[in-house]
């Protein structure tokens, strides 16, 4: 029984040493390799040093930009600006904020701004186009009523286009509230009291 069992011993070891060399494993190994490649080229993420923001003209943009067109109680997304060519209007978030804690009342400056956009929207590069407008609340005060507040905001921009000639269904007026609010004091308070206007 001994002398029976090794021949099968010996072939039980021969077959587990070249499963190891060129044999199986190896077959198996590079198929998952390919496999792992082919997942890899059909999408999934790779880390990159890669700028999120455009850098030239041509570039696409990978992530969100910060609008560069604001006047203190609004913000133009960087497409209607371009598209529109508004001016940036970089000091003006040094003036107080047209909308003052409890307020959805407009400022000059915010006029001025939203008759640059009217005039794209029924007579330049946008016409017929759509946009959203988004009301924003600082933190402060109970999530209810500052979601109102936003509301009340993007509706009154909502007026002003409308009465600037750009149709009511050409606008969505929507609310945020206090929900993407960041500021903890005051600077940071009047930059959440706004509403954005993005391209549809």
């Amino acid at each position: 029984m001994v002398r029976s069992s090794a021949p099968a011993l010996l072939v039980l070891a021969l077959l587990a040493v070249g499963c190891d060399g060129t044999g199986f494993t190896s077959k198996a190994k590079s198929a998952a390799d390919a496999k792992q490649k082919q997942a890899a080229a059909a999408g999934q993420a790779t880390t990159t040093s890669a700028s999120l923001t455009p850098t030239a003209a041509g570039d696409a943009a990978v992530g969100p930009q910060v609008p560069t067109v604001f006047t203190p109680g609004l913000t133009v997304s960087d497409k209607i600006a371009q598209a529109c060519g508004i001016a940036p209007r970089a000091a003006a978030k040094t003036v107080a904020p047209s909308f003052e804690y409890d307020s959805a009342t407009l400022s000059d400056e915010d006029r001025q701004l939203l008759g640059d956009v009217a005039k794209c929207l029924t007579e330049g590069a946008l016409r017929g186009r759509s946009v959203a407008l988004i009301g924003r609340a600082d933190a402060r005060g109970e999530p209810e009523y500052n979601m109102t507040l936003g509301e009340s905001r993007a509706t009154t921009v909502g007026r002003s286009l409308l009465d600037l000639g750009v149709g009511k269904d050409r606008m969505k007026p929507t609310s945020r509230g206090e929900l993407d609010a960041t500021g903890t004091d005051e600077a940071g308070y009047a930059h959440d009291r706004r509403v954005d206007i993005e391209l549809q």
